[in-house]
């Protein structure tokens, strides 16, 4: 009995209730842990087929040894406990987002004269501190925007026994940004006050303090203390100002968090925009596994994100709609201590921010790839788009050029591996008609490309004719396609054949399979991967023609002379290669060429030698 075998057995043998399992490796290390509505239906799925199961799962089910279950009395009890071992565990195969990334705090000092300061670790040195927050960034600028608005230090320097060391305040004093503790121009009652308040900002957000502060403001105004409303005035106008620099809001909902997923390759990013108070406060950034099973694996992501946070939004805006919504729901809500939703926004502001999420997610992963990892990414990415058997490492395109079916030509392009691989370049001549029909001038090159694949010296070929492509493009649409098929069926010529579409403007829209078009205009990668060999064929293709075009011409001209044929002006040119040279040649450099006779020559050098 093999090792999967006996595990389906014993899979076979759970209590059909819900439960938490745990995979475990060979060194009995937790790998996995799951949940599961029935353990016995869940767990055994590991252990069937596996053509049923993505890569991912197929490699995790590879490194179980052994697995272990807790059963529990509900499902929502089931995801408690998942999300709690998760947490404690950090399993290999489930979606980790914070093992890179520490945590953020907000430190307050417990001296004579507080002071806050935003930190990276909490140590045990009296001091009390806020957090965990998972971005530093913005721990770092909440920290700074709080001293900015209650004009506190932004220096280290330490009071009381720093205080009148300077002979001036530094500039923030002078901009109201700080009130001179340096110069004891506030007592250390009214900082400390002020530290507080600004911690409760930071806490509490803008909305909540502004309320506040207004209420203060009018008591102080009605107890004719206009000291005191003056300066909650100033930190109320401070806080109006620092929202206005907010240019992404959120109207309709004002606390939400947005995730953006972008996938490339084996690896999806989230983006994640949260909004409090209507205002975009922070923008984060994860990379995990390619996101295969969206139901399971969303789900899986959002618990693991928000296990860590403290900070919980009214909303959470996702675009998938999960069927355990209701119960990540209840979780959630019982986490933040209020009623936190899961949305799918299906169009107006929520929808545009999930895609301001997407765009910013699909631009980080373009930006830290490296350039090999997105080229394999993007053939990845093509693969799934035009649903290949294999990644298409070696790719064949092809395009007709001609001028009025004069000079009728072709070009066939390789890209091996993502990149332009130009040695196997080729062109063609046409030779089975005269004039211009683009469909019968691409059945005639790859008729004659497959009869050269088929030749017996090219059997063992890595590269060029005898290589069989894992794709081939054509330059066109549904009719060049179909145009070709029957030459592929006729001849057993298995590979995958796609047209590439062009718009008005000659540039690529879509591609073009036997029964429609795939739209490609939302896959940034694959769009712009496609549009490079497009264009490279194209420019490949029309560059023959033109040098064909310009070589006829220079023929024709040739012909032109007594005693000068076709023969002989071919002979001509490939001695000297252009018209110029051979009107600047000597008779006795003329008499050199092979198969031109004395009369001929003397003809040649007498036309371009004419008297004035």
């Amino acid at each position: 009995m093999t090792k999967i075998e006996e595990l389906r057995k014993k899979a076979m043998a759970l209590p059909e209730q819900p439960g938490v399992y745990i995979m475990k490796n060979a060194k009995s290390e937790i790998i996995y842990i799951g949940k599961a509505k029935v353990l016995k239906n869940r767990v055994s799925q590991y252990f069937g087929s596996q053509n049923n199961h993505t890569l991912k799962v197929r490699k995790m089910v590879s490194n179980v040894f052994d697995f272990d279950y807790v059963i529990v009395g509900s499902e929502f009890e089931a995801l408690v406990l998942e999300c709690s071992l998760i947490k404690q565990n950090k399993p290999k195969y489930n979606i980790l987002l914070k093992d890179d990334k520490g945590y953020s705090y907000i430190k307050i000092t417990d001296g004579e004269w507080k002071m806050f300061y935003d930190v990276k670790q909490k140590t045990d040195d009296g001091a009390k501190y806020i957090g965990p927050f998972t971005s530093g960034g913005a721990v770092t600028q909440a920290a700074l925007q709080a001293k900015d608005i209650f004009m506190l230090p932004h220096c280290n320097k330490k009071f009381p026994q720093d205080i009148n060391r300077s002979t001036r305040p530094c500039l923030n004093y002078y901009i109201k940004l700080c009130s001179g503790a340096c110069k004891g121009l506030i007592g250390r009652e009214e900082h400390n006050a002020a530290v507080d308040e600004a911690i409760e900002f930071i806490q509490g957000g803008k909305a909540k303090y502004l309320k506040e502060a207004n209420e203060l403001m009018q008591k102080a105004s009605d107890e004719l203390d206009f000291e005191k409303a003056i300066k909650l005035r100033d930190r109320i106008r401070a806080v109006e100002r620092s929202s206005q620099r907010q240019h992404m809001v959120s109207s309709n909902c004002k606390n939400q968090d947005v995730f953006g997923i972008a996938s490339l390759g084996n690896k999806s990013f989230v983006n994640v925009l949260c909004f409090r108070d209507g205002s975009l406060i922070n923008t984060e950034t994860f990379v995990i596994d390619r996101i295969e099973e969206p139901d399971e694996e969303y789900a899986e992501l959002l618990t693991n994100y928000y296990n860590s946070q403290s900070d919980f939004p009214q909303r959470i805006c996702i675009d998938v709609n999960l069927s355990q919504r209701e119960f990540l729901e209840e979780y959630f809500s019982s986490l933040a201590g209020k009623k936190v939703v899961l949305y799918v926004p299906k169009a107006g502001e929520s929808k545009t921010l999930l895609e301001t999420a997407k765009k910013n997610a699909s631009e980080k992963l373009s930006r830290v790839l490296s350039y090999n990892d997105k080229q394999n990414s993007v053939l990845i990415e093509l693969k799934e788009t035009l649903g290949l058997n294999v990644t298409p490492s070696y790719i064949e395109a092809y395009d007709i050029s001609n001028t009025a079916g004069q000079e009728n030509v072709a070009g066939m392009v390789v890209f091996k591996d993502g990149k332009p691989l130009k040695r196997c370049y080729r062109r063609f001549a046409i030779k089975s008609f005269e004039g211009q029909d683009d469909y019968r001038s691409l059945a005639e090159v790859l008729e004659r490309r497959i009869k050269e694949y088929n030749k017996p010296d090219n059997s063992d070929k890595t590269e060029g004719f005898g290589k069989k492509p894992d794709l081939i493009l054509l330059d066109g649409g549904i009719g060049q396609v179909n145009a070709v098929k029957p030459i592929f069926e006729s001849m057993n010529f298995d590979v995958p054949l796609f047209g590439m579409v062009k718009d008005g403007k000659h540039r690529t829209r879509a591609i073009a399979a036997g029964n429609g078009e795939i739209m490609i205009n939302d896959k940034r990668s694959v769009f712009s991967f496609v549009s490079s060999i497009q264009e490279e064929v194209h420019r490949y293709a029309i560059n023959y023609h033109r040098t064909l075009k310009k070589k006829n011409t220079l023929e024709i001209t040739l012909t032109s002379i007594e005693g000068i044929g076709k023969q002989r002006a071919k002979l001509l040119l490939a001695r000297f290669k252009t018209l110029d040279a051979i009107k600047s040649a000597e008779l006795d450099e003329l008499l050199s060429v092979a198969g031109l006779t004395q009369t001929a020559a003397k003809s040649v050098y007498e036309h371009f030698h004419k008297p004035e």
